[in-house]
């Protein structure tokens, strides 16, 4: 689910339920509250695919089951409130024109487009995914899971994902559309700030395709591989694809994603060089704090495979030296651990600078109470 479009108000559509004084006086009651930190397993989450909504229906019910006991039984009007005012908290007021903007950019390119490969999408796991990819994905076993990665260095997986018939495809539509909007006179929007080069996926139709990929594939290891940061909850993406190579953007410096996850997998073509680089997981406050060297890895793309790791995990790209080089991006968003996180203090269980400070904590405080006994001792065997 891309979200993008979230200027005005959530309205209901048909859904017969009004907005009676009594519900909007109940919902200015439990504006205050906080969302559960533990999801209601037994609620049943309704379906808001009816309403029109400026974020996507399924981010709605994901979140539901995290409402306020009391919440629960409320009109589904009332609780669309409630959630979407969580929801904007993520986006800053100034930015929601330029939002409303993109949506009317991305509506008209989609009117006016021609796909090249129509089969791409609807998304077709028997065509898309490599065997032992579906296999696994069909277990869902985090033994399943574990079978086809390899963790080459703490909290990244590398796995084969993609068919090189889909990455072929992929890769055609992508140049067919990018040929398109020099021909047509349209503006393509990049990706993100980084990258000079590459196209944003959902912006040509692409959505529905990733949305099956979010949630019927990504989501299923995440919540496996990656629970302290909200990986089984994650209901929302950015999609896109980045070019490196001559006359395309060579490396990319130093960052770390806006997304709980990121799923990033090489389509090819010819290349050298272009390795990725991981440097530590950081919460925000330690986010420009020194590398230890077990943090330090370097990963050589392979076309086919993908790097699944938390998008907090620092990294880069280092030049591509020769040949072009696509990959595929799919920042995997969480608004439920987006929202937990507002009431974390303590990161030690993801960021590795919070956890040494811990450890660091009780070393010292470990070496206090033995100083403190000594100490005793001594008085004792003086007395």
């Amino acid at each position: 689910m891309s979200v993008d479009g979230r200027d005005g108000p959530a309205q209901a559509a048909g859904n017969g339920l009004g907005n009676s004084n009594n519900s909007a006086a109940a919902f200015v009651t439990m504006s205050s509250q906080r969302l559960r930190l533990n999801p209601n397993k037994e609620h049943k989450p309704e379906s808001y695919d009816d309403m029109q909504l400026d974020f996507s229906p399924s981010i709605f019910s994901s979140l539901e089951r995290y409402l306020p006991p009391n919440m629960l039984g409320m009109p589904r009007y009332d609780k669309v409130k409630f959630m979407r005012e969580i929801l904007l908290k993520y986006l800053p007021h100034g930015e929601r024109n330029r939002v409303q903007k993109h949506r009317d950019y991305r509506q008209k390119i989609i009117l006016n487009y021609q796909p090249l490969h129509k089969e791409l999408y609807q998304l077709d796991p028997a065509t898309t995914f490599v065997p032992a990819f579906l296999e696994a994905v069909n277990e869902n076993t985090e033994e399943s899971f574990k079978r086809i990665c390899s963790e080459p260095s703490p909290g990244i997986y590398t796995f084969e994902i993609f068919q090189p018939r889909f990455c072929e495809l992929l890769l055609a539509e992508v140049e067919n559309f990018e040929k398109w909007v020099g021909d047509s006179k349209y503006r393509i929007m990049r990706p993100n700030t980084m990258n000079r080069y590459g196209a944003v996926l959902d912006d040509f139709g692409l959505e529905t395709m990733l949305d099956k990929l979010l949630e019927g594939f990504v989501r299923p290891i995440a919540k496996e591989l990656f629970p302290e940061v909200g990986g089984s909850t994650l209901d929302s993406h950015h999609g896109f694809v980045v070019e490196y190579g001559n006359n395309r953007d060579l490396d990319l410096g130093f960052h770390v994603d806006d997304s709980e996850v990121t799923l990033n997998v090489c389509l090819g073509k010819q290349f050298s060089g272009g390795e990725l680089y991981f440097r530590g997981i950081r919460c925000d406050k330690h986010v420009n704090s020194g590398s230890r060297p077990e943090e330090v890895f370097d990963y050589s793309h392979t076309p086919g495979y993908a790097v699944l790791h938390r998008g907090r995990h620092r990294h880069g790209a280092k030049a591509t030296t020769s040949g072009h080089r696509v990959n595929l991006l799919l920042w995997c968003r969480s608004s439920v651990f987006r929202e937990m996180r507002k009431y974390q203090k303590d990161f030690s269980n993801w960021c590795g600078e919070c956890l040494h400070e811990k450890k660091e904590r009780q070393r010292m405080s470990i070496t206090a109470t033995k100083q403190e006994l000594l100490l005793r001792k001594d008085d004792e065997s003086t007395a």
